[in-house]
């Protein structure tokens, strides 16, 4: 790849560290969105064992690129991000991959199809992945960073997301008892 593409790559990247999520950390600081896509795959990697049928090593690169089109449009929650928020993210976002050079333009088209249409084992893990990391978040941070909402959606927050597997079932109930164990301190 030529080296000014590249530079230009990981300047564009780079927007992912100064672009700040609605999630707090524990330390009570806003997170990034690069800090919530490196723990994502973070997770992705730890789970290999969990899903032996998978390419995980596609898992983790989807969670390492799944919020790229926030480096243009920056973090909405999900709470608040309407179709036509999705619709400017998803045309910026492809803009930038048809500006890749060959073959990662092809490469990252077609997993972000793949992630959208969300028909894989691989999407729906990363997918799965990416809701429960919000709430794993949420309950690391101070309650006083919570708005009203998230006491209640805190509690199903991606429930569909991991009706597919056991394992993410079974997570996803040890993070709902940590959650309502969060509440009523």
């Amino acid at each position: 790849m030529d080296t000014r593409k590249l530079i230009e790559i990981l300047g564009t990247a780079e927007n992912l560290k100064n672009n700040t999520r609605h999630s707090w950390t524990s330390q009570g600081r806003h997170e990034s969105v690069a800090e919530h896509s490196w723990r994502l795959a973070l997770f992705a990697y730890f789970l290999k064992d969990e899903f032996p049928e998978a390419d995980m090593d596609k898992v983790i690169k989807m969670c390492i690129f799944h919020d790229m089109g926030e480096a243009f449009t920056g973090d909405i929650p999900s709470f608040n991000k309407t179709a036509q928020d999705e619709e400017e993210e998803s045309k910026q976002l492809y803009n930038w991959v048809d500006s890749l050079p060959a073959p990662y333009n092809t490469e990252l088209r077609a997993m972000y199809e793949e992630m959208e249409a969300l028909e894989t084992l691989e999407a729906k893990i990363y997918k799965a992945l990416d809701k429960i990391e919000v709430i794993i978040q949420h309950n690391e941070a101070d309650l006083s960073t919570w708005i009203p909402l998230e006491y209640t959606t805190n509690l199903d927050y991606g429930n569909g997301n991991v009706a597919f597997s056991e394992y993410l079932k079974k997570l996803r109930k040890d993070i709902y008892n940590d959650t309502v164990q969060k509440i009523h301190k």
